[in-house]
């Protein structure tokens, strides 16, 4: 069974991932969405809603897992989730730079191999620091995550309740 790991902050879940997701879970047995801890950002959304909204995302898709892996680097959440690969998304050069040596550290490291899927021009532009921005000064992010996760979403980024 060939096993690849999604991993990310997810904060929240945007309908870039949710196409990466989709896509992945064709090319494999069983694709496992972590929640990993990026010391390098500021969640906005708890591991526990970040989980729920990517649960919401992924209901029907029978080969699909979601996990938390935090404290720790991403090879040993590979390692204990038995991934054959690390998936990553691509918008653009900025984030192949980045993933190329991201890439290159944890073949390094321990092995583990990364393989990197290109987002469609439809979702290049959209990111989850973008949908958080939106959110917070209570904008639509329809088109911007999934539509099964919007109101839940939209709520949770917005707790002051801004219209």
């Amino acid at each position: 069974m060939r096993t690849a790991l999604y991993p990310g902050s997810f904060d929240p879940v945007t309908v870039g991932h949710e196409e990466i997701i989709r896509r992945a879970c064709a090319l494999f047995d069983r694709v496992i969405v972590g929640v990993l801890y990026n010391p390098n950002k500021q969640g906005a959304l708890t591991v526990e809603r970040r989980m729920e909204l990517l649960r919401d995302t992924t209901e029907g898709i029978s080969n699909v897992e979601i996990a938390a892996f935090p404290d720790m680097l991403l090879v040993e959440a590979a390692r204990r989730c038995g991934a054959d690969a690390v998936l990553r998304g691509l918008r653009g050069q900025a984030d192949a730079e980045m993933e190329l040596q991201m890439a290159r550290m944890n073949r390094r490291l321990a092995g583990v191999e990364t393989l990197m899927m290109a987002s469609s021009p439809e979702t290049v532009a959209v990111s989850s620091s973008v949908a958080r921005e939106i959110a917070r000064f209570g904008g639509s992010l329809r088109g911007i995550v999934p539509e099964t996760v919007r109101e839940k979403a939209e709520k949770w980024l917005n707790p002051a309740g801004k219209d």
